[in-house]
């Protein structure tokens, strides 16, 4: 992935965070190492095994503990790169929910911080064209980390500036990074849990009801205040008036993984939304490997052709204007004979 760096002359601030690919944890054999095809960043693998191997790191270390490992930085390029090499936390990304690690400029505060690596790869570590560079590393586990899941990365950003863009007044060097994804459990109690929450419906209708079909969006907030990593599950169910069923989703999976105290804004789209009703949007939020966990929001909202409720409000007020101007127009009329009358019984 390209990162951005602000230019005030030299070379400075590094912007944005590092998404990176894959869609599951415990992927199996669907998941791949994070390659951009010029360089990728592996766990190292065992002598004889393929490169690709291990898709992540995956670990378990008590409070207290140690554990060692590699990562590899494989250079696919003809020439040779450099390399600044640094561990960092995961996030989820708060529109989405995309894996993403903290840029090089913020500081992790969890596993991150866990993390030692060579004190020279923070400045320059160089990967021979179509060569490789094992880089060892080791996490200490605190005496006090708490239990459950933690979640990282280790990254290689390009030292090479490969482009520069404009941004408003400011120029921006792009340098691209790579990471690999590293999962930490550290045993104890461990208590999945996924709440879905701010659960919202935009409507739009149109200018003339039933001939078109209305439509609306759901929006809702995952958030996940457990302590392990869990892949949500969204069912959505709305009734009208009387419990007429007007949608129906079972649950489906949100293609995310979502991180411990992460929280994600999610949407779902309604093409096919009530014209007129009273509706109640309820979903339900569940966790794939945990079944147990489970958790409702209901929304209501009024379904109300408003354009056309207006249209008929302007056309109604429109033909009673009308009405009062002729009414006007017919006063003045029906009053002159009788001014003409009196006027005929003061001659007399």
């Amino acid at each position: 992935m390209r990162t951005r760096t602000r230019l005030y002359g030299p070379l400075s601030v590094l912007l944005g965070l590092l998404a990176l690919a894959g869609a599951g944890l415990l992927p199996a054999g669907s998941a791949a190492a994070a390659d951009n095809g010029t360089w990728g960043v592996f766990p190292t693998p065992p002598a004889g095994a393929a490169m690709t191997d291990r898709a992540y790191f995956f670990h378990q270390g008590a409070a207290g503990t140690a554990v060692a490992d590699s990562v590899t930085l494989l250079n696919s390029s003809d020439r040779e790169l450099t390399f600044r090499v640094f561990a960092t936390d995961a996030v989820n990304t708060p529109a989405g929910g995309a894996f993403a690690l903290l840029p090089v400029d913020q500081k992790p505060r969890d596993v991150g911080t866990w993390i030692q690596l060579p004190p020279e790869t923070a400045q320059v570590v160089k990967v021979p064209p179509k060569g490789r560079k094992d880089v060892p590393f080791t996490v200490k586990v605190p005496e006090d980390a708490a239990p459950g899941d933690h979640v990282g990365g280790i990254v290689a950003l390009g030292t090479e500036v490969e482009g520069v863009q404009q941004e408003g007044k400011v120029q921006v060097g792009v340098r691209r990074q790579v990471g690999a994804r590293l999962y930490f459990r550290v045993p104890g109690p461990l208590t999945p849990a996924v709440s879905v929450e701010e659960v919202k419906v935009n409507r739009r209708a149109p200018l003339l009801p039933w001939l078109r079909d209305a439509s609306a969006t759901i929006s809702y907030t995952l958030v996940n205040r457990g302590n392990v990593v869990v892949e949500p599950k969204v069912a959505v169910d709305a009734r009208g008036l009387f419990g007429r069923q007007v949608l129906d989703r079972p649950a489906r999976e949100t293609k995310l993984v979502l991180l411990p105290g992460q929280r994600v804004r999610l949407t779902e789209p309604w093409p096919d939304a009530p014209q007129s009703d009273w509706v109640t949007v309820r979903l339900t939020a569940t966790a794939t490997a945990y079944p147990e966990v489970v958790s409702r929001a209901e929304r209501d909202f009024v379904a109300v052709p408003w354009p056309a409720v207006g249209a008929l409000l302007v056309l109604a007020g429109g033909a009673v204007g009308v009405r009062i101007v002729r009414r006007r127009r017919r006063a003045p009329r029906e009053a002159e004979p009788a001014a003409g009358a009196r006027d005929l019984a003061g001659t007399r």
